[in-house]
């Protein structure tokens, strides 16, 4: 994993990153992250989500972060979504943590999670805010880091394959 780069994306790259993060995102929805899509998920539905994230990227709506291979293959991501209503300008959400099933377990989640800290202080926010599945892998990724529990909401969304989940809310104050 060191030679992986953990990157913030520019917005004048972000629509050529489309591809590698599809690519990502089917991944992770078939090997069973809760990222919003259910199984089964096309390249077409993945590419059009990337295309909207790589507009909002342009517009500085969102902070995308990759994890790119020497190779360009992109093996994580993480974004910051920055366009919050008017008396949140110190907030961001911290959204659509991904690694592809073949890099993970090995601390890239937790190299996104301390850029996108790190992004967000550059960007002035001082309180971040995410949800997780409850007890999932990046539930137990999110309290090792510091990031506080706030609640649980039961039957919050389906899993990819149907089953209903927990979903929990953590803050951080950087």
């Amino acid at each position: 994993m060191e030679n992986i780069v953990v990157r913030r994306v520019a917005p004048h790259e972000a629509r050529g990153c489309i591809e590698g993060l599809a690519d990502l995102l089917v991944d992770v929805v078939e090997h069973g992250a809760s990222v919003g899509f259910m199984l089964p998920i096309t390249r077409e539905k993945a590419l059009a989500f990337w295309t909207r994230v790589a507009d909002a990227v342009v517009r500085g709506d969102r902070v995308l972060l990759v994890a790119q291979a020497p190779d360009g293959r992109i093996a994580g991501t993480v974004q910051l979504i920055l366009d919050l209503p008017e008396n949140q300008p110190h907030r961001a959400d911290l959204a659509k943590m991904q690694v592809h099933s073949s890099a993970r377990r090995q601390g890239l989640a937790q190299r996104l999670l301390e850029a996108a800290e790190r992004e967000a202080v550059r960007e002035g926010r001082t309180v971040l805010v995410l949800d997780a599945v409850t007890h999932g892998d990046a539930y137990r990724l999110y309290q090792r880091s510091g990031w506080q529990a706030v609640g649980d909401i039961p039957n919050y969304a389906l899993m990819p394959d149907g089953p209903a989940c927990s979903t929990t809310y953590f803050y951080k104050h950087l």
